[in-house]
């Protein structure tokens, strides 16, 4: 392996903070970009670009805080651009499944001259242990639309793992992965596994879109809850019913199941019981 550092923009969120803890394990040199890093990064600022693509070959890249975002793809296609210039060989993308821009920011990143992998994932596991539905959990809901629509949610611990096998591992360009977990659940369903783990009632209460935008909205911003319930409107439609085989193709194993990430998350004290 080469000294030069490994990139991890958006090394503070749920996959990024993962990829660069593990890469570090690995004995790897990790260079984590975020606005508060060593060498600040910023999406809106492109003069923090080139200094965080100078001296590496391979990266890890995530959109924050999606790609769905206004400008998002304008500025992935730029940036794709400068790490060009600065020399950058193998760039990892992660996205998302069934999303109009994600697939525009895949192709982008395919017709960019670096070497490439696309990591297309599921819906995250952690959303209910780390995201905007945890603390509806720690007040017994899980209130999601989508009606019956199953989904195979997928533990982001094996994102990581993919994404390192792409970064660290020969036989992954031009790979894209769509990865999934290893079985279609309902939120419903969902609901009474965390109901068995947590060993408390967990009641999955279906809302409306609009009252979607209105959780997330409450939590955040307006803004942010506009792209988000865009992007639950458009996924939770019935074209993601389906498993993909990305996380066997790419790591010769199974997806770790559901109940196995409630079981750690909860032995990790996602949702501690109120004293």
């Amino acid at each position: 392996m080469s000294n030069q550092p490994i990139l991890v923009v958006g090394a503070t969120g749920k996959t990024g903070s993962r990829v660069a803890t593990k890469l570090e394990a690995k004995g790897l040199p990790v260079r984590r970009a975020a606005r508060r890093s060593e060498t600040p990064f910023d999406w809106e600022d492109q003069s923090t670009w080139a200094p965080i693509l100078t001296g590496v070959t391979k990266a890890y890249v995530t959109y924050f805080p999606d790609l769905a975002f206004p400008g998002a793809i304008e500025k992935l296609e730029a940036f794709a651009n400068v790490a060009l210039d600065t020399g950058l060989q193998h760039i990892v993308l992660l996205s998302g499944r069934g999303e109009h821009f994600a697939s525009m920011g895949e192709e982008v990143i395919r017709k960019s001259g670096i070497g490439f992998t696309i990591v297309r994932s599921a819906w995250f596991a952690q959303n209910f242990s780390e995201g905007y539905l945890r603390d509806p959990i720690l007040g017994g809901v899980l209130p999601m639309p989508g009606g019956d629509i199953a989904e195979p949610i997928i533990d982001i611990d094996d994102i990581a793992d993919v994404v390192i096998a792409a970064l660290t591992e020969k036989g992954h360009l031009g790979e894209r992965y769509e990865v999934t977990g290893p079985r279609l659940m309902s939120f419903a369903e969902m609901a009474e596994v965390l109901t068995t783990t947590l060993d408390r009632p967990i009641q999955h209460i279906p809302i409306s879109f609009d009252d979607f935008h209105a959780n997330v909205a409450a939590s955040g911003d307006t803004f942010v809850a506009d792209v988000f319930t865009a992007i639950a409107r458009e996924t939770l439609d019935g074209r993601n019913a389906h498993t993909a085989d990305g996380i066997e193709r790419a790591l010769g194993r199974k997806p770790r199941d559901f109940a196995d990430f409630a079981q750690t998350a909860m032995i990790d004290g996602a949702w501690p019981i109120a004293a």
